[in-house]
């Protein structure tokens, strides 16, 4: 049963449902399926409130999990009584020392806190048991990046490096749900701190990869947000037929009953982009969609309001009727006519209340709406901006860049070029004269000739020192290795892209040289080794640390026994590697592609 548990905590159904048949108790089977169930598909069959012993420890705390998730599951307003329930299951994992277990009661309250944002100081206390318990790299990857999306929502700032360091150890603990959350809350941030839609896309993207090839609820609920963030991205760059295409495709995506509000949302972003495509059928189609889910998550709401007046309006009257039958002394017809007058009235003006409020709400929503959409107009505006001050500092490089040659050429022709006429001359007059014995002072000549061949070397000297003061003495190491990604990369057949973060300032030439090179001879491995497609370099700038990211998609080794020809010069590597004090790592699986890890401070 435990290692079914681990699986299903890890998100790996496929492998739970493998070995969930050698679960010999029938209870614990039936908790085991239900967890299954609900990350398949959202809405376990079953539903059990009452608190019944199982033969193991294990099944006694899953059961506790199992009636706070169904507490939340349908009705959440009852969050208080499904923390109970948590808390209660985190006591007994405690008391057995079942550090798993612990790791899971805790991540379920810390996931609770989170959504509601109720009580911000208990993070604290429950990190600290969560890190106390952690005992593999998959509870160490959930902790971090919890502890991450905490710590951005509280503070409401960029993380981006944060998750970044977060991936290694991710990718350890073959999580892939984590890994997928990682890689869509960095392009949030991409998108939402930093401006940067090209940069934010790449993560969308790498986290969709992720997500489409897992065919369960929990997958599918994320891939409904990646492809909208991917729609509104590609909106904001005014791309709005590859907007279109995303946003279908989280049309297509099948949500839970009742979630209007994010039909509603994706709804109002087809109608603004069939606007922008001048498809106004379409556009007043989707407007009407809008329309109608708002109108029916303002229902919903209503209905759930009316729903518990009712339910108040019931039970007042019961307990009205029993005191009616007990007390001796009844009131007369008049007075129980007023007092029936007197509560449908009272429950009259509360439902109206309730509908005003309502409208009320509804248009504030509206005002919110427009005001968003003109804030979107500034950003693009800003964007707009940004683009074209970004073009006047590529013309004023290419401006140096052509100053740099005009000053080279000169430098040759008026310093070493009139230098060499010189020599020449000289050499020219000792030939002439070298058998006619009136000429005097030849040594002298002789010498004069040496001293000028001596100054022309020296100048050859330092004209190749200025222009070749490292390989990258004018473009800095991330243009230097994005150059050499474009040159490297073959239409159809290799797409080679580069990402850095943190690489504003120039890093020492030498460091760069050998970081330069070291990447150089990845890509050369990869191109006659790996048969990849896709090769993705990340260069990370944090703490005094630079974290360096290759990854293809390419056939993959064992990396426990390094291929012929001294391991592809991976040793070399390794070597130039050690020499810089960093640390080298190979995560290679055969047929899935080779991942490289480097660590150098700097």
């Amino acid at each position: 049963m435990r290692k079914t548990f681990l699986h299903i905590k890890d998100y790996q159904i496929d492998e739970a449902e493998k070995i969930i048949t050698s679960v010999n108790q029938s209870s614990e089977k039936e908790l085991l399926i239900w967890n299954i169930d609900l990350l398949k598909k959202g809405t376990p069959s079953n539903t059990i409130y009452g608190y019944n012993k199982t033969s193991t420890h294990i099944g006694n705390v899953l059961r506790l999990i199992q009636i706070g998730d169904q507490y939340l599951l349908h009705d959440k307003t009852k969050d208080s009584l499904a923390y109970q329930k948590y808390q209660e299951a985190l006591e007994q994992s405690i008391s057995i020392k079942d550090s798993s277990l612990v790791c899971f009661s805790t991540r379920k309250i810390i996931e609770l806190l989170y959504k509601n944002r109720k009580v911000k100081n208990l993070f604290s206390k429950y990190f600290e048991i969560y890190q106390e318990y952690t005992s593999n790299n998959s509870d160490k990857a959930t902790l971090e990046f919890l502890k991450t999306t905490v710590n951005a929502s509280l503070l409401q700032k960029e993380h981006i490096a944060n998750y970044k360091e977060i991936i290694p150890i991710v990718k350890k603990s073959n999580n892939r749900y984590i890994e997928g959350k990682i890689y869509l809350l960095i392009g949030v941030n991409f998108a939402h701190f930093k401006k940067k839609n090209d940069s934010a896309l790449y993560y969308y993207k790498k986290s969709l990869k992720l997500f489409k090839n897992i065919p369960y609820n929990y997958a599918k609920i994320e891939m409904f947000g990646i492809n909208t963030n991917i729609g509104i991205t590609y909106t904001n760059n005014n791309e709005h037929k590859k907007a279109n295409k995303y946003f279908q495709k989280a049309l297509k995506i099948k949500l839970p009953k009742n979630n209007f509000l994010k039909q509603s949302k994706l709804s109002s972003l087809l109608s603004i982009n069939y606007k922008n495509l001048k498809k106004y059928d379409s556009a007043f189609f989707y407007n009407n969609q809008f329309i109608k889910y708002s109108d029916s998550l303002n229902e919903y709401k209503k209905a759930i309001t009316l729903n518990e007046l009712e339910t108040k309006y019931q039970t007042e009257k019961k307990e009205k009727q029993i005191i009616q039958l007990l007390n001796t002394n009844l009131k007369s017809e008049a007075s129980r006519i007023r007092n029936r007058n007197l509560l449908i009235g009272s429950l009259f003006v509360l439902i109206v209340a309730t509908i005003i409020a309502l409208l009320i709400h509804k248009n504030t929503k509206r005002k919110q709406r427009i005001a968003e959409q003109e804030r979107e107009l500034e950003i693009q505006k800003t964007e707009k901006l940004l683009k074209e001050q970004e073009l006047t500092a590529i013309d004023a490089m290419i401006s140096g860049q052509e100053k740099e040659r005009q000053r080279l050429a000169n430098d040759l022709h008026d310093n070493l070029g009139s230098t060499l006429a010189t020599v020449k001359l000289h050499f020219q007059h000792l030939r002439n004269n070298k058998d006619n014995p009136k000429i005097k002072n030849i040594e002298e000549l002789y010498s004069k000739t040496d001293n000028l061949l001596e100054e022309a070397y020296q100048k050859v000297r330092t004209i190749a020192h200025e222009k070749n003061s490292g390989v990258m003495a004018h473009q800095g190491l991330l243009p230097a290795i994005k150059n050499l990604a474009k040159k490297a990369s073959n239409g159809k057949h290799l797409q080679i892209e580069v990402q850095g973060y943190g690489l504003e300032e120039r890093l020492d030439n030498t460091l760069e040289i050998s970081i330069f090179r070291i990447i150089q001879e990845l890509i050369t491995n990869i191109i006659k080794h790996a048969d990849a497609t896709e090769i993705q370099i990340s260069l990370t700038n944090h703490d005094s640390l630079l974290n360096i990211i290759v990854e293809d998609n390419g056939k993959g080794f064992d990396a426990k026994i390094l291929p012929e020809k001294d391991g592809m010069g991976l040793a070399t590597i390794e070597k130039r590697i050690e020499h810089l004090e960093g640390t080298f790592e190979i995560d290679s699986t055969i047929n899935k592609g080779t991942n490289i890890i480097i660590n150098i401070p700097i």
